[in-house]
């Protein structure tokens, strides 16, 4: 068995699917990481596709090393989002090959029904706005954790709006009583004297983890952060060297790891990542901020893994844009996931999308 063609499917510039197919009639889908997916397409063909071609799949862990070692001075994001996009497609193509859902390749099924905190992207609704639909969310599908949105992003201690975040937190919390977890959000909002004083807030209010306290690529301000405050500080999601991950995690930089499958390069990598933070004792909750297949993605890694312990991120925002790519849908019951035993990622492309996409190939 050989790669024989990489494929693109694309829909503007913010999504692409992929397909990888091998010289025997088996192939798989993927997807790259949402957003400047028209950038990562470009790079995909003209770079990491070729790397692949006429390679056996079943050396795939393998070959993600290689592929990184000679591509030392290329590293950056965009290698890593269109490495994704073949990475998830081999994954699932190894699935339907032998018969097994992704997850059983990465390890086994410690878990197939995952728990599910709603995660908020607005920092546009007011805390009341906020507070409401998070309750009718507990009363259509179950949740019983959320994370809302604080501070700005990479806000340097300006709030969206004077006195939000406070009002917000202290309202939600109000509002959902004291039993339903609930999270915050800064994505990198605040210096290390502002995320203490904020934290010591989120501490009072028993909320469950503070993430992105600080700017991301500053990992000496979040363990800082993270020593001074007994909430459990979280980050990760921007990050895709692995040295970086074992900086974090053994230097307890965060308590809570959260690798994005998209921004890291697929599940070979992310793997290693939950390892590793196996290995420290910290907790992995993979970052997934859409409804894309990435989603999909994340379910089976969270479902393999023993550091995917807590609720996992699943997004409540309604994206139309990614509609209409695949499935069936995961759908939230009683505020749980469910992962089925069908072969591979368990979801099809839609012949639609297919249809009206833009399409590459390299072979």
């Amino acid at each position: 068995m050989r790669i024989s063609s990489i494929e693109t499917f694309s829909r503007g510039p913010l999504l692409a699917v992929v397909r990888v197919r091998t010289d025997d009639g088996a192939e798989g889908w993927g997807q790259t990481s949402p957003y400047l997916a028209d950038t990562t397409v470009q790079l995909l063909h003209s770079h990491v596709a070729p790397f692949f071609i006429g390679r056996d799949p079943w050396n795939w862990e393998a070959l993600v090393d290689e592929f990184t070692r000679r591509n030392h001075k290329n590293y950056g994001t965009f290698l890593w989002r269109a490495l994704c996009g073949i990475d998830t497609a081999v994954y699932d193509l190894l699935g339907k090959v032998t018969g097994r859902p992704v997850y059983q390749l990465l390890g086994g099924a410690v878990r197939t029904t995952l728990p599910v905190y709603g995660s908020s992207m607005s920092r546009t609704t007011s805390p009341e706005e906020e507070a409401d639909r998070l309750i009718a969310l507990t009363e259509s599908h179950g949740f019983r954790a959320f994370k809302v949105r604080i501070a700005d992003v990479m806000g340097r201690d300006v709030d969206v709006r004077p006195g939000r975040s406070q009002q917000l937190v202290r309202t939600v919390r109000d509002a959902l009583g004291p039993d339903v977890a609930l999270h915050a959000d800064a994505n990198g909002g605040y210096s290390v004297p502002e995320a203490i004083r904020m934290g010591r807030i989120l501490e009072d209010l028993e909320f469950g983890h503070f993430e992105e306290p600080c700017p991301y690529q500053d990992l000496e301000s979040t363990a800082e952060v993270a020593r001074r405050l007994d909430i459990p500080v979280a980050g990760g999601e921007q990050d895709n060297a692995l040295p970086q991950f074992h900086r974090m995690v053994e230097s307890r930089a965060v308590d809570i790891v959260q690798p994005d499958v998209g921004y890291v390069g697929g599940m070979a990598r992310m793997r290693k990542i939950a390892q590793m933070a196996e290995a420290a004792g910290v907790i992995t909750t993979p970052h997934c901020a859409n409804q894309s297949l990435l989603q999909v993605f994340s379910l089976h890694l969270a479902a393999s893994q023993p550091s995917a312990t807590a609720f996992q991120e699943w997004s409540i925002e309604t994206i139309p844009y990614f509609d209409g790519i695949y499935g069936p849908l995961p759908t939230v019951v009683d505020g749980y996931v469910s992962l089925g035993d069908a072969p591979g990622w368990g979801v099809e492309i839609l012949p639609e999308f297919l249809q009206g996409a833009s399409t590459a190939r390299t072979d």
